[in-house]
């Protein structure tokens, strides 16, 4: 996989017990999908029993319930399978803190380190559509006219739904700089771009293609 293009990667979803595994909250579905310059040419999806009760409203949220996660597998078993299925690829998520504080947590229990980096669509997407009514993943999808079918936060979905906002958040900064190929460094640094600095940047590349 070519790791310095933005195309070709993984996108992952996590659905969770909650907000914070430092306060003992653990995953209970990873989706994920793998692009190879911009097409998704693999899936992964589990459900995965965290050892503890989830609470109404993560099962009215997600539609995960505690009788689907009673007979998944345990979470060490899926984050073992998922680490060989993720090997060293770059990774993008929305709202990407969240991922990955699981994603660190999940694999350190089971002492598997990873050497892909994250970016996020979420902090993109604010550069990119400053005039988005909210950059919410739901909301992105829409504002940039993206067919969907099917439903949010379950993990595979929102992966799916992930990884067609961020190719056309791709092809949109590839129009801006006239380059064919953008390079996840390049979105690593429009990320953390202030807002306002944003255009400027994409003219510079411009002017050196």
């Amino acid at each position: 996989m070519t790791q310095h293009c933005a195309d070709s990667l993984i996108v992952l979803d996590f659905e969770t017990t909650g907000l914070s595994p430092d306060m003992g909250d653990r995953a209970i579905e990873i989706g994920a999908v793998r692009l190879e310059k911009g097409e998704v040419v693999e899936r992964f999806q589990a459900l995965m029993n965290p050892g503890q009760r989830v609470s109404s409203f993560i099962e009215n949220y997600t539609g995960i319930t505690n009788k689907m996660l009673s007979k998944a597998a345990p979470c060490d078993e899926v984050m073992d399978e998922f680490a060989h299925f993720m090997g060293n690829s770059n990774l993008v998520a929305h709202n990407a803190s969240f991922d990955k504080r699981f994603l660190d947590a999940e694999l350190r229990r089971i002492s598997r380190p990873y050497s892909g980096t994250f970016a996020c669509s979420l902090l993109v997407a604010r550069r990119l559509y400053q005039h988005a009514p909210n950059h919410k993943l739901g909301s992105l999808i829409a504002y940039k006219n993206i067919p969907s079918q099917g439903g949010f936060h379950r993990a595979l979905f929102d992966s799916e739904m992930t990884s067609k906002l961020w190719m056309a958040m791709l092809q949109d900064i590839a129009q801006q700089t006239t380059g064919a190929d953008v390079p996840f460094a390049l979105i690593q640094k429009l990320s953390k771009t202030p807002k306002n600095a944003v255009n400027t940047l994409l003219a510079s590349l411009a002017q050196k293609v």
